[in-house]
């Protein structure tokens, strides 16, 4: 019997364990064919010759990546010198995100802690208000912030009708048009990581710290922040990263002025005219960069784990 009874988990792990390629195999088969596939796609495009009237021609060529970090002159046969334009493109991507994701935190923290600390009965709804707005397409979102903040909208109008500005405040095709549509399309993805951390926290922690005449504070900084920090990090993450390759807030308020890495990989891709290997190196550069930053928060981390 005893020897039936310890054998019994060993051979009933054994039993299940084979079940796990099966049960694996169509998350494996998604990823393959939805972004395995489509990255190599993009990866050999990269590196092909561009055709005159759009398109590519099966020749290997590295100019793709030579046009976007360097500038040989018009036709071709000048010194190479650094090419600047892409350069500021990916720069003020990584700024506009950044502050996007700054904006998101300072927001999407205060409304997640007051989510989380609601009645159990009350937070659903809550959350439902935070939402539903995002059930509507990100299109007609960013067409109808482009409605709200023109310069005969309902803001500006507001705001003239309240005696809060003599003049309408021209947002439309600036950066400040471009943060708004960033900051508002991807809010949620900020919220509700943090509320989930939240969630979890456990509030007596906070309650000794004040027992022990710490101030709020101290309280946030060492107690509430490290626990919950997990929580903002993927809050972090989610919006960084989809706003970094944003073309839609860029081309519908910011304009030709104010682009950003989505827009111009967008633009490669478009008419007869369209540069696709160019395109794809830099959609390549993008991934590239991306992938880095979030290799080294994993390993980073991995790092704390085993200390």
């Amino acid at each position: 019997m005893a020897g039936g009874i310890g054998s019994g988990p060993g051979k009933s792990a054994r039993t299940y364990a084979g079940f796990g390629v099966p049960l694996i195999l169509p998350a494996w088969l998604v990823i393959g064919i939805f972004l395995v596939v489509p990255i190599g796609i993009m990866l050999v495009y990269s590196f092909l010759t561009k055709e005159f009237r759009g398109g590519v021609i099966w020749e290997f060529s590295l100019a793709a990546y030579d046009q976007f970090f360097f500038d040989r002159g018009l036709f071709g046969d000048d010194p190479p010198q650094i090419e600047w334009t892409y350069i500021l493109i990916f720069w003020r991507s990584i700024w506009q995100a950044g502050l996007a994701t700054l904006l998101s935190l300072l927001i999407g923290f205060p409304t997640a802690w007051f989510i989380a600390t609601r009645p159990a009965s009350t937070r659903t709804i809550w959350l439902f208000l935070v939402t539903v707005p995002y059930w509507v397409n990100l299109l007609i979102r960013t067409i109808s912030m482009k409605f709200l903040i023109r310069d005969n909208g309902p803001l500006n109008t507001w705001l003239l009708e309240a005696g809060l500005i003599s003049e309408p405040i021209h947002l439309i095709n600036t950066w400040v048009a471009v943060q708004l549509g960033l900051f508002y399309s991807y809010l949620p993805f900020m919220v509700l990581p943090i509320y989930a951390a939240v969630e979890r926290y456990n509030f007596a922690l906070s309650e000794a710290a004040a027992d022990l005449y710490a101030s709020r504070f101290v309280t946030l900084t060492q107690i509430i922040l490290p626990v919950v920090k997990p929580g903002i990090i993927a809050g972090c993450i989610l919006v960084f990263v989809p706003s970094l390759g944003s073309f839609l807030a860029p081309d519908l308020l910011g304009g030709a002025k104010n682009f950003m890495i989505g827009s111009l990989i967008d633009e490669q891709f478009k008419g007869a005219a369209g540069n696709w290997p160019f395109g794809a190196a830099a959609a390549m550069i993008l991934l590239s960069m991306v992938l880095l930053v979030l290799i080294f928060y994993a390993r980073s981390q991995s790092r704390r784990e085993e200390t």
